[in-house]
C-alpha cells in the first residue's frame, strides 16, 4: 500500500495542512500551534513539492494478474524478475524513467530523447513457465536493434531467464522475461 502512496503528496497534504495551521494560530496569539505550523508545517511543504518535482510514477498493469499466474509467479520467479516488478509498480524519486541505467548499460539508451519508455508491464504464462512482459514505447530504437542486444539483455537479467522480443504495434517493443529452467548437469557414463 505505501508503495502506492506518492510521498510528495502525503508531504505536501500534512505540510500545507500544518501550514494552515500555523498561520490561524499566528492570527489567533497561538504560540504553540504557531510554532507547529512554522517549524514542521513549512518544511514538510517544501518537502513535499520537491518531491512531486522529482517524482516518477508507477508504471501500471496493462491486464490484470490472474490468480493462476500469480500462483506461478510464487513457484517460478527468479529474484530479478520481482525486483523489477516491484521497482517499476512503486513510485521512484530521483531517476528520469524506469530502468533507465539498465536500458543504458545494455546499450539501448544512447540519449535521453532516444531512450525507450516503459509503458506497462503484465504477467503472462509462456510454455509453462512465468513471463514477465515489459511493454516499452521504442519510436527510436528499432526492433533489429533490440534483437542485436537479445543476448545481452539475457545477461544482463539472467541467469534462469531467456527473453523474447516482440513488436505488436510500429513503435512498441515486448520484452518478456521468462523463467528459464536451470540446466541439468549431463550424465556420464
Amino acid at each position: 500500500m505505501l508503495r502506492q502512496t506518492s510521498l510528495g503528496t502525503l508531504g505536501l497534504g500534512v505540510g500545507g495542512a500544518l501550514t494552515l495551521i500555523g498561520f490561524v494560530a499566528y492570527f489567533s496569539s497561538n504560540a504553540t500551534l504557531n510554532l507547529v505550523g512554522f517549524f514542521y508545517g513549512i518544511p514538510l511543504l517544501l518537502g513535499g513539492l520537491a518531491l512531486i518535482a522529482s517524482e516518477l510514477k508507477p508504471v501500471p498493469y496493462t491486464q490484470p494478474t490472474p490468480p493462476a499466474i500469480a500462483e506461478l509467479r510464487d513457484q517460478q520467479a527468479t529474484t530479478t524478475q520481482n525486483q523489477i516488478r516491484k521497482d517499476v509498480t512503486r513510485y521512484r524519486y530521483g531517476q528520469s524513467a524506469h530502468l533507465d541505467s539498465s536500458l543504458s548499460h545494455l546499450g539501448l539508451s544512447p540519449t535521453n530523447e532516444e531512450r525507450p519508455e516503459l509503458i506497462g508491464i503484465r504477467e503472462t504464462q509462456i510454455d509453462a513457465a512465468y513471463a514477465l512482459i515489459l511493454e516499452f514505447n521504442s519510436p527510436l530504437i528499432s526492433l533489429e536493434t533490440w534483437q542485436q542486444k537479445q543476448a545481452k539483455i539475457e545477461g544482463f537479467f539472467g541467469p534462469g531467464i531467456r527473453v523474447q522480443l516482440t513488436q505488436p504495434v510500429e513503435r512498441q517493443i515486448e520484452v518478456a522475461l521468462i523463467t528459464a529452467p536451470p540446466a541439468q548437469p549431463q550424465a556420464t557414463d
